[in-house]
């Protein structure tokens, strides 16, 4: 421990279009559907809830230079500090969420996001904690400056967390590659379909055998079906926390921001992880992916 309480959350800010069509998708022609505009984006909507949730919290990402002042104070509303870099040049990165019950299609271009590498990420002996999510890993611009990254938040005494974030793009990615940038982080975060992808195996114990192997605490979500912690000593699953759901989009964000808030001062994994179902549980029950949303 450091004696820090500041947390920096290096990543993708969005805007999130969500739509959420009132019966089923007809192909050529018109379907009715709800569509409403919220900012998300995977690391921005973990430095709200952290911010909501009471946390000290800083957040670097990139945008559009026109909408610069716009997320800046929308994350403000939180008390996140937002160190936005906003390029002339680039847009801000748009996300299509088509909602359907549980599931979840994304049409993402990640604009202004893709010029987030780790160059940006200061001085980090201010900090206890640094969370990164995959997004940023998965440009691929600089593999080699990510583990310098996670190797100098480690020299002053910051651990530092990675959300897996996407099956699809760890895919395209490469799981090796992933796991050799990622292979000295405290936390890894991944879901149930990214734990399999990213060891190769077929059920989730295996996988989380797997994980537990190379990391000293793996915590993996699995919607209603629960959340277990895995470390080289022992694996606890924890039921998820019952919910009226309305929109998934960003839970796995809201449990991420509870899980840290809670372990990063306390070490507790499992009561953060306790801690954790039950923001995510009150996420899914309104649209959009942060806790404005309520």
């Amino acid at each position: 421990m450091t004696g820090r309480a500041r947390i920096l959350v290096v990543g993708d800010v969005i805007d999130d279009l969500i739509v959420t069509p009132d019966s089923a998708i007809r192909a050529d022609t018109d379907t009715s559907a709800t569509i409403e505009r919220r900012a998300g984006g995977s690391a921005a909507n973990v430095a709200a809830w952290l911010g909501h949730l009471g946390a000290e919290v800083d957040f670097i990402g990139t945008v559009g230079a026109e909408d610069h002042a716009r997320h800046s104070d929308l994350l403000a509303e939180y008390g996140v500090t937002a160190l936005l870099v906003g390029d002339s040049e680039a847009v801000t990165g748009t996300i299509v969420i088509v909602v359907d019950g549980e599931t979840r299609t994304m049409l993402t271009a990640r604009g202004a996001n893709l010029l987030t590498g780790p160059d940006v990420v200061p001085e980090l002996d201010t900090y206890a904690h640094l969370h990164l999510t995959g997004y940023s890993l998965f440009t691929g611009t600089d593999d080699a400056g990510w583990r310098a990254v996670i190797e100098r938040a480690h020299a002053v005494g910051a651990t530092v967390s990675v959300d897996t974030s996407s099956a699809g793009y760890l895919a395209d990615f490469g799981t090796e590659r992933f796991l050799d940038i990622v292979r000295d982080v405290d936390v890894l975060l991944p879901n149930t379909d990214e734990a399999l992808l990213v060891t190769g195996a077929t059920t989730r114990d295996e996988a989380l055998q797997a994980l537990r192997d190379r990391f000293p605490l793996v915590v993996v979500t699995g919607g209603a079906d629960g959340v277990w912690v895995a470390t080289p000593e022992a694996v606890d699953a924890i039921p998820a926390q019952a919910a009226t759901l309305v929109d998934a989009t960003g839970a796995g964000d809201a449990f991420a921001a509870a899980f840290l808030s809670r372990w990063v001062s306390h070490r507790d994994a499992v009561e953060a992880a306790r801690f954790a179902t039950r923001i995510a549980a009150t996420a899914v029950s309104a649209a959009g992916a942060r806790p404005s949303n309520w």
